[in-house]
């Protein structure tokens, strides 16, 4: 195995996975304002799951985004 390639890689996924998922949030958040769904003092539930069939692995992390 490659190492360097590997580890660049694998940094280049992350940032495209927090780059778009930042997006969305963003886009998602700011419809749902401008729609009267949210009041913009929410705290939000996220859950993100990552999945390498591959390799049989699962990885969630719920949080909190909030608002305020």
């Amino acid at each position: 195995m490659n190492e360097e390639k590997f580890n660049l890689s694998l940094r280049e996924f992350l940032k495209r996975f927090g780059v778009t998922s930042q997006q969305k949030i963003d886009h998602a958040v700011l419809k749902a304002l401008e729609e009267g769904r949210l009041t913009g003092t929410e705290s939000l539930a996220v859950k993100a799951r990552l999945e390498l069939p591959e390799l049989n692995l699962v990885h969630e992390i719920d949080a909190k985004i909030s608002l305020e």
